[in-house]
């Protein structure tokens, strides 16, 4: 009897031993079942397998994409420009007949950049650069429906413009939160370059609070290095979850084409302004009737400064808001309302946000000697186009 027990243990332990082997050596064994294909057919007609859907692709954007791009429109733009009959240019056509009236034609001139939907009620961003002096502006939504589009109103201290087009049932873009992105941040540009059709290129956030490009008078640009060109002006710049974080607006290149340098507005600037812009036509802003300069090390030593940081007062415009309250040039200004003057483009953008009509205060170093002044604001002159 043990000798029988014996030899049956032996028996199931080489049977074990051999279907282990057998597993091993068939790798998909468990992935050979019905489970992922299904049978289709019938007695006459052969079976056709069709492969189970696959898995979303990891580390694709097509969900930040896919929100987005509905949103993004292209702007076409034309403007009517009289010419001349090249017999108009002769000097002997002139000298015998005048030049009479009633001869010149027109010619189109044609531009295209893209928007962003960011109401329901069909109101559009854009730069004011895509649609600045254009008699005639259409908008082709990515679902192939065009419309005419009227001017709401422009921005170009900041390079920005609101359209508005009349169509039911529109897409709209999801604002983000500009000042919550960081450098390294991936970021999705989309908009309509060369006119090729709607396009998706993607990068990271290069840079936060670029200014001094001398590119717009306020300026607060994120920098990025997805691929931005003609016709990605007035584009939207998303994250990865297809929200609003900037209005493509400019970029650094020799060529024309994109070197990796793009800037885009802050939606929170873009933001500000659109609201300004539907409520008056135009953006009110603060001024106070000064000139700055910022603090070099040539200047802070020439001034005995033991400080890097304020902006200089180069010079007072006469009985403006700042000459009234007593602000003179040479003085360096601290802060706006308890909130600290870094430089001088900080200066303007902390100015321009206070409401004109009413009282700030203002801190500056005068003679070593710290004083507060209380301004009256008034408005900003517009600019003159």
């Amino acid at each position: 009897m043990r000798r029988l027990w014996l030899l049956f243990a032996q028996t199931v332990t080489i049977a074990l031993a051999l279907y282990l082997v057998y597993y091993a050596v068939q790798p998909d064994f468990r992935l050979r079942r019905p489970a992922t294909v299904q049978q289709l057919g019938t007695a006459s007609q052969p079976a056709a397998t069709i492969e189970a859907a696959p898995a979303p692709t990891p580390n694709s954007f097509r969900s930040a994409a896919g929100r987005a791009m509905p949103a993004v429109v292209n702007i076409l733009t034309s403007k009517a420009v009289q010419r001349k009959h090249p017999l108009m240019r002769d000097p002997y056509f002139k000298r015998f007949f005048g030049e009479p009236d009633g001869e010149e034609e027109d010619d189109d001139q044609n531009s295209l950049g893209s928007g962003v939907i960011v109401s329901p009620d069909g109101y559009i961003l854009t730069n004011n650069h895509v649609v600045e002096a254009a008699d005639d502006i259409e908008v082709v939504l990515a679902d192939g429906r065009k419309a005419k589009a009227a001017m709401v109103g422009t921005d170009p201290e900041t390079d920005l413009a609101v359209i508005k087009i009349d169509l039911p049932k529109l897409p709209v873009i999801v604002l983000g939160h500009a000042e919550s992105a960081k450098v390294g941040d991936v970021v999705l540009a989309i908009g309509n370059p060369f006119g090729v059709g709607q396009t998706v290129t993607m990068g990271i956030i290069s840079a936060l609070g670029r200014n001094n490009l001398h590119i717009n008078h306020f300026e607060n640009f994120i920098q990025t290095d997805a691929a931005i060109n003609f016709g990605n002006s007035g584009g939207a710049l998303i994250d990865t979850n297809g929200n609003l974080l900037g209005i493509n607006s400019a970029i650094y290149s020799q060529t024309g084409g994109s070197v990796g340098i793009g800037f885009a507005i802050p939606v929170t600037t873009a933001k500000s302004v659109m609201e300004s812009i539907i409520k008056s036509g135009h953006v009110v802003r603060g001024w106070i009737g000064v000139e700055s300069q910022e603090i070099t090390p040539e200047l802070a030593k020439s001034f005995d400064l033991k400080r890097d940081s304020g902006a200089i007062i180069a010079g007072v415009v006469r009985n403006g808001p700042a000459d009234k309250a007593g602000m003179k040039p040479g003085d360096i200004l601290l802060s706006v309302d308890g909130k600290a003057v870094k430089d001088t483009n900080d200066m303007i953008n902390l100015i321009a946000q206070l409401e004109p009509g009413g009282k700030s205060t203002m801190r500056v170093l005068r003679k070593s000697r710290e004083t507060d002044l209380s301004i009256t604001v008034g408005q900003r002159p517009r600019p003159r186009k």
